[in-house]
């Protein structure tokens, strides 16, 4: 893993902590691993930590099945302390690790009119290992839709 490719883009990241494994289960030093993950592949630079953070974090609301549950104006209600969280940061993209922090905080940001873009973790992962297909960035903005973009095709 490499953040070279964000040396000279200067491209600045948040993360969202997870709650199931931050909160509920695992705590502090499973959010400092995500943060070392997250470091070496967008640059620790690059990095703005929402506050609070790691298992004092604020909760998304789209977790324990209310993304499905059918309640979207109070999953939005609710996630407006997040979506605010967020743009407090200033970041350009919210980095997840969970799919419901994804779907959640994407909405949230269609919703409220955000500017950031959300990305999940492995789209990060495999964008700075250079294996990040042409069809993997539809969460994107343009700023990465381009970068080192693996054509499986030509790799042989």
């Amino acid at each position: 893993m490499s953040s070279d490719w964000n040396k000279d883009r200067k491209i600045k990241f948040t993360v969202q902590d997870p709650c199931q494994i931050v909160r509920k289960s695992f705590g502090d030093e499973v959010a400092d691993d995500l943060r070392f993950v997250v470091k070496s592949v967008v640059g620790e630079e690059n990095l703005i930590e929402m506050s609070p953070n790691k298992s004092n974090n604020y909760c998304c609301g789209g977790g324990g099945g209310f993304l499905q549950s059918g309640y979207t104006e109070a999953r939005r209600t609710y996630g407006k302390v997040k979506y605010d969280q967020i743009i407090s940061t200033g970041a350009d993209y919210c980095i997840t690790a969970c799919h419901n922090c994804h779907a959640q905080v994407h909405d949230l940001a269609h919703h409220f009119g955000g500017t950031y873009n959300t990305v999940h973790l492995w789209t990060l992962i495999c964008l700075s290992l250079g294996v990040l297909g042409p069809n993997e960035r539809a969460y994107l903005g343009d700023d990465l839709k381009e970068v080192d973009v693996f054509h499986p095709e030509t790799a042989l």
